[in-house]
């Protein structure tokens, strides 16, 4: 990380930590949206965990959220975006979409959509960023104020909208590429979806699409059988979440 990240970084979570004071048992999950255009971050617990801030909600640009993981949470979270809800949160997201709802309730977002994904435990967390289910949004994921562990950044900061091969380009109403299939669901075939032959990770190796979205983002998992230095460990931090962390107005 260069000098000006890693200082923009520590007055980003000075004023985050300013804004949002108090220290809670467990950890803190920090959103900050740099996009240019507003983010509907979902938030899907794993099976048997609670949902957090109604599984939904609306990030505008430059603002944050904090939200409060209970001890033990696992989950992951995802950026909708070209999203358009009534006063009742009805509506539509253009990608990433939970049900056409505002409040995902649980629910998972429709691919292609990036993941960041978190699972706390009792000495380590893991987390990562997964193009498993495809690419929408940059994202990154970085820990803070932890105890000890790799607690490296994980991300796929690139836009890789802008080099998403045409067979798994999702194109809006005016042509524009919105988000970026994953070869599995784009062909569904086992060599792809490391199903069936290709079931275990001696079989499904890298394919030529997945080796563009490792390149594009060697800090995300780019398929089922990635490498497992893809997932980081940390020991009881808190973590903040960016959507487009490259963005700079």
């Amino acid at each position: 990380m260069d000098t000006y990240s890693t200082l923009f970084l520590s007055l980003l979570l000075f004023s985050l930590l300013t804004l949002f004071p108090g220290e809670v048992m467990g950890a803190k999950m920090l959103f900050l949206n740099k996009c240019n255009f507003p983010v509907w971050p979902g938030v899907q617990p794993s099976a048997g965990q609670p949902v957090l801030a109604r599984g939904g909600f609306e990030l505008l640009p430059n603002k944050g959220y904090s939200l409060d993981l209970p001890d033990r949470w696992s989950g992951r979270v995802w950026g909708r975006h070209g999203c358009l809800f009534d006063a009742a949160g009805r509506g539509h997201c253009a990608t990433g979409d939970c049900g056409g709802t505002l409040y995902c309730a649980g629910a998972g977002g429709a691919p292609p959509a990036t993941l960041a994904e978190i699972t706390l435990g009792q000495e380590q967390d893991f987390y990562d960023v997964s193009l498993v289910d495809g690419y929408n949004l940059a994202i990154s994921i970085i820990p803070y104020k932890a105890a000890s562990g790799t607690c490296a950044p994980a991300g796929c900061i690139s836009d890789l909208n802008t080099m998403c091969p045409s067979g798994l380009q999702v194109r809006g109403p005016r042509g524009n590429v919105l988000a970026c299939k994953s070869a599995c669901s784009a062909f569904n075939s086992p060599k792809y979806c490391c199903t069936g032959d290709f079931g275990t990770p001696q079989t499904c190796k890298p394919t030529v699409y997945s080796k563009i979205f490792k390149a594009a983002c060697p800090r995300a998992y780019s398929y089922a059988y990635d490498d497992p230095t893809s997932i980081v460990t940390c020991t009881r931090g808190n973590y903040l979440v960016t959507f487009c962390p490259r963005h700079h107005h």
